[in-house]
């Protein structure tokens, strides 16, 4: 097959592959000046800190500017009341529990345990001294904005963006054309994140060449390791997290709702992408689930937005993982600061593929952990990308039934109806 015309994720997985493979070969073969100098001293560690860099460099401009865009939409809450703040309230909460469950299985699990690689990092990285509970509240509230975007302080960045965005869409009219400029700004970063994953296949070869050639095959059982904590706890939020508030907020038949609403499921494991399955979703849940139009024409393109439950359980997993390969202890503070900042980033990660491990970057700069950590998953992340684009949108359609339910627009005859298979069109 053609590399050239091979899907990002292709030459992403080949890449991996011929990176690890690489890297065990030159891991076998010992010591030289041609493999730690020439190779892994100077070609990997110069195309994959080319690659690290420009994630980097995206995550301030990408974060702040998504925030704002997302709490810009969110104008209708005013004029809706009580159900916006339903909206919200369950959007945020679901992912404070979603992170909660993926960081306490990474403890248990203790998935990169056992696997020393901070002798790879470049500089030894340090955690910021710890800070009580009520100080990280403090310190979330700028003192000076522009001193945060500079210095990249993630959770000062995130509240900040959250109150422009929220004074946007207050003045409405009065301001549309800051407001349609952060939304063409919002355009230009997602084109310039497309830039940057066509250096993917690079980046992630010279990584993992670069990893493996230290560690050899002692990095496969970690890197399972960390499939099975994102994977496990994306099914235990799904089961019972979702399954459990819709059958206590409306007493509806959990199984019935997976069955009306896996069409939807099917597009979004194929895309990875909320938004690409917007158009599927908003559809399944007003012929299949029986919510009114008003209600869903609401909550789920708010939900494609804010609510990204899948991606905050792969953050809250990576960075336990991350931490432990780098032998790095994390402080209950530190946790805390985690829960909160991948909560909070939910907001504005952008619902298309491969964005999460951008935000993922930035989390893991909130706690002082090295984004070099992410090369050795990154290859593996479109495969649970595609899982976590599941639990995404169907965190919505749940949130969608239940505010619905509880405001009197909702056909429950719709609901337990046999499914129409020619209903729904992708």
């Amino acid at each position: 097959m053609n590399f050239k015309k091979m899907s990002l994720t292709g030459r992403i997985l080949v890449a991996l592959l011929l990176g690890s493979i690489t890297g065990i070969i030159l891991n076998t073969l010992g010591a030289s000046y041609f493999r730690d100098t020439i190779l892994v001293g100077g070609a990997f560690t110069l195309f994959g800190g080319i690659f690290i860099n420009a994630i980097r460099m995206l995550v301030v401009p990408l974060v702040f500017i998504s925030i704002v865009n997302g709490a810009a939409s969110v104008s209708d809450i005013k004029k809706l009341g009580r159900m916006g703040v339903k909206t919200l309230g369950f959007y945020l909460a679901t992912t404070a529990i979603a992170i909660t469950i993926a960081i306490l299985l990474a403890m248990v699990v203790q998935p990169g345990i056992g696997l020393d690689m901070s002798s790879l990092a470049k500089t030894e990285p340090k955690i910021a001294e710890a800070k009580s509970f009520i100080d990280i509240l403090i310190d979330m509230v700028p003192t000076n904005p522009i001193a945060s975007l500079s210095s990249g302080n993630m959770l000062q960045i995130i509240v900040y963006a959250l109150v422009f965005g929220v004074a946007l869409a207050v003045l409405g009219s009065k301001v549309k054309n800051v407001s349609e400029l952060f939304e063409r700004l919002n355009d230009v970063m997602m084109k310039i994140v497309d830039f940057v994953m066509l250096l993917a296949p690079i980046g992630v070869f010279s990584l993992i060449a670069k990893t493996f050639s230290g560690l050899g095959f002692k990095a496969m059982l970690p890197l399972g390791k960390y499939m099975f904590c994102v994977l496990f706890a994306l099914l235990l939020h799904a089961v019972f997290t979702y399954g459990g508030l819709l059958t206590i907020f409306t007493k509806l038949n959990p199984v019935q709702f997976l069955k009306k609403f896996w069409p939807a499921m099917g597009v979004a494991f194929s895309t990875s992408s909320s938004n690409a399955t917007l158009p599927v979703t908003l559809e399944t849940t007003e012929k299949e689930l029986g919510v009114s139009k008003s209600i869903a024409s609401f909550t789920i393109p708010l939900g494609a937005t804010i609510n990204m439950d899948g991606t905050a359980i792969m953050q809250g997993a990576a960075t336990i993982f991350i931490a432990q390969l780098y032998g790095i202890p994390l402080s209950f503070s530190a946790i805390i600061t985690v829960i909160l900042t991948a909560t909070l980033a939910s907001v504005g990660t952008a619902g298309v593929p491969g964005v999460g491990l951008v935000m993922l970057s930035m989390v893991l700069t909130s706690v002082g952990l090295p984004v070099e950590g992410i090369a050795i998953i990154i290859g593996i992340d479109r495969i649970l990308d595609m899982c976590r684009t599941v639990v995404n949108i169907t965190g919505d359609a749940v949130c969608t039934v239940i505010v619905a339910k509880t405001e009197g627009e909702f056909n429950k005859d719709v609901y337990y109806s046999n499914v129409k298979s020619n209903s729904i069109s992708a």
